[in-house]
């Protein structure tokens, strides 16, 4: 991966160090800066990380300027059109599609772990009943290294895959859980016969007293979802994932860190800043035109929701994806859904707009995502847990991969010190 070097010089002490380059299979090149403080005495300064790659992946490669978003490899429009959400996560997690035996057996594996133990439907249960959801789920996430005890040995790359196998199989059980318990319904066991987003939509919203049969379009629109979110390289919340797994921290307790992450409404709350902006809209009333004209003015500090993003410089690969099978939704809903049509008329205007379209701001996974998860009738509520399901098999596939990494070190940041230097402590 290495093939020359860059120098770098501090003019102010004459000290410099040659840093090796190191290319990729893809993307950009990199400069290796581990050596620069034994060197030179210099550290690197790069609030947020935007310009520093703090490991070596295979999982997932973005080119935002491009739009490009890769899965081993295996463009995410490929995915979304032909393969299924388990299938993704034998992908992330063992770096193959798996073939149809292969297939079976992952997905037998999986089935056979979707139960918890029923200690943690008491544990559960004793939330306030407004607890978020949010909450109950970090909490109960780190909650099962108590139950899994004899399995947790970060070393051994048996107990490793084991616990791959049972977050992504529980996630969905415990999710409808936090859902149920807000609801004040009681909770129900998981279908073996069903596949995984049915099963979870099963677990939402059937009752003892009656089962939920979901169409074929709603489980096709939860399975895109879920493979569109499975994993996005180093973004937050997966970076501490990684850091607290560097510690040497169980992995429940790892993806429980996650968890809090993405709870942060700059990361795993943006399909609910859309339909805030949505039902606001509904709400006073307001027309297309005065929207637009409120996003255009640059002395209004209201915000277009679920437009461009940080990372895609272009069209989000992921809102292409999803698109259609939003629209697919919503007509299968057909009648009168004032709110959603809302949202397709905001969506044409945007992209007949010349002032968008010269910015690049077009709609993003969050835009259409939040109106699949309301057409759902998933409450807001419970969107970053929905997030937080399906990002659970990106953040053990890099958890695994960090402890593969010979490479691996615990985290441990520098910083600049701008406080007070060395004082004598005041005589009293």
């Amino acid at each position: 991966m290495s093939n020359d070097t860059v120098t770098i010089t501090d003019n102010a002490t004459g000290k410099s160090a040659d840093l090796p380059r190191i290319q990729g299979s893809i993307g950009r090149p990199t400069v290796d800066v581990r050596k620069l403080a034994g060197s030179t005495d210099l550290f690197t300064y790069d609030p947020g990380f935007a310009a520093t790659a703090s490991c070596k992946s295979s999982i997932t490669y973005i080119d935002g300027d491009q739009g490009i978003l890769l899965h081993r490899g295996y463009s995410i429009e490929d995915l979304a059109a032909n393969s299924n959400y388990l299938e993704v996560c034998h992908l992330l997690l063992d770096g193959e599609l798996p073939n149809q035996d292969e297939f079976n057996e992952f997905e037998s594996i999986i089935k056979n772990h979707t139960m918890v133990h029923e200690n943690i439907h008491r544990f559960m249960s004793g939330f306030r009943y407004d607890a978020h959801p949010m909450a109950m789920l970090s909490a109960t996430v780190a909650a099962l290294a108590s139950f899994y005890h004899d399995s947790i040995d970060i070393n051994d790359e048996e107990h490793r895959k084991i616990t791959a196998h049972r977050l992504i199989a529980k996630m969905p059980t415990m999710a409808s859980y936090c859902f149920k318990h807000m609801r004040g319904q009681p909770f129900m066991s998981p279908k073996n016969n069903l596949s995984y987003s049915e099963n979870f939509l099963h677990l939402m919203f059937a009752v003892p007293a009656g089962d939920y049969v979901p169409s074929p379009t709603a489980v096709r629109a939860l399975e895109t979802i879920l493979i569109l979110h499975a994993d996005h390289e180093q973004n937050a919340s997966t970076s501490t994932v990684r850091l607290a797994g560097s510690s040497g921290a169980n992995p429940f307790a790892s993806i429980a860190a996650g968890i809090a992450c993405l709870w942060g409404p700059a990361h795993g709350g943006a399909n609910e800043a859309v339909m805030n902006m949505l039902d606001d809209i509904m709400d006073t009333g307001a027309t297309i035109e005065s929207t637009i004209a409120r996003a255009k003015d640059k002395s209004d500090p209201f915000r277009l929701m679920g437009f461009g993003h940080r990372v895609y410089k272009n069209y989000d690969p992921r809102a292409a994806c999803i698109q259609k099978v939003c629209h697919d939704l919503l007509d299968e809903l057909g009648g009168d859904q004032p709110l959603f049509q809302l949202a397709r008329e905001l969506e044409e205007a945007v992209l007949a707009d010349d002032y968008f379209k010269e910015r690049k701001l077009f709609p993003n996974v969050d835009f259409y995502s939040g109106i699949v998860l309301r057409a759902l009738n998933i409450p807001m509520s419970m969107f970053t847990v929905m997030f937080a399901m399906s990002r659970t098999v990106g953040w053990i596939a890099h958890w695994q991969e960090m402890h593969n990494d010979p490479e691996f070190r615990i985290g441990r940041p520098q910083q600049i010190y701008t406080g007070e230097t060395h004082r004598p402590y005041p005589k009293k």
